[in-house]
């Protein structure tokens, strides 16, 4: 069940039990380790451990593929522009050329790069399963309180929060302004208009969009300013639950983590991992 006005997804699993805070500590250290290596067997165990966890979240799979989708779609335009800007580019890194095609005589694209590439790739989705339980195994009602407990200010937690929380709101209104305009005429559907058309009139729905989002802005502003919102330096938190021993647990592997991704890096021992 989601959760009104968040993407928090209900279900009985040890990441939903497990405290906000952890779980941000968990995405802090996965993340950290996951930048110190530049290795595509480091990245497919941890895709691979990842794809465990979020089978163990129990979190349905048509709220997490598209997220997948969208980070594949971003990597593949990321490593179009990186071979298009510095085709031979992986072959500084390895100190081999091997070429896989060439154009016009001049522009040669190296074998290095596409194994590159394919590593960022893979480097970008490592770190989408972890984020993916955060943002939805994290009830909203704690979700500000979870990472104030980590030290961060209580103003800017909220901030975090309320982000999140608008995020279906934005979503429900850009389908209720394509409605409007389809009702007017507008085209968006495929077969009804050239995809440039489609493409200017999604463009047109960004005005009405940022109007309406100006406006809920204001009334959540005026809204926190009538209850005296930042007034104090600290405040008490209504959903705070004591950590238990598997809180525990994850935050030393996740410290641990963290610790090891620092190491590694400052060490410069891990380079770019390339077989051939």
């Amino acid at each position: 069940m989601t959760k009104s006005g968040s993407l928090y997804i209900e279900r009985d699993s040890i990441f939903h039990r497990l405290d906000g805070s952890i779980k941000l500590l968990l995405l802090i250290g996965w993340t950290v380790f996951v930048f110190a290596f530049l290795d595509l067997r480091v990245f497919a165990v941890l895709l691979l451990l990842g794809i465990c966890m979020l089978k163990a979240s129990k979190l349905p799979g048509k709220a997490v593929w598209p997220f997948f989708v969208f980070i594949l779609l971003f990597t593949i335009f990321n490593s179009a522009f990186l071979v298009a800007v510095t085709p031979a580019y992986g072959s500084k890194l390895t100190g081999t050329y091997s070429e896989v095609f060439t154009l016009f005589g001049v522009y040669t694209v190296t074998f290095e790069t596409v194994f590159y590439c394919l590593t960022l790739t893979l480097k970008y989705i490592c770190i989408l399963p972890v984020t993916i339980l955060f943002v939805f195994t994290t009830h909203p009602s704690s979700f500000a309180g979870s990472i104030n407990r980590l030290g961060i200010s209580y103003k800017v937690s909220y901030a975090v929060s309320i982000a999140l929380r608008y995020i279906p709101d934005v979503k429900s209104e850009v389908e209720h302004i394509i409605q409007a305009q389809e009702a007017r005429g507008v085209a968006f559907k495929k077969g009804d208009a050239g995809i440039f058309v489609r493409l200017r009139n999604y463009g047109n729905v960004m005005m009405p969009l940022l109007m309406s989002s100006f406006s809920r802005i204001e009334a959540i502003s005026n809204a926190m300013d009538l209850r005296g919102f930042g007034k104090s330096r600290k405040r008490t938190w209504y959903h705070r639950e004591p950590l238990t021993a598997v809180d525990f647990v994850f935050a030393a592997v996740s410290v641990a983590a963290l610790m090891a991704g620092v190491a590694i890096k400052a060490s410069g021992a891990v380079g770019f991992w390339y077989p051939f």
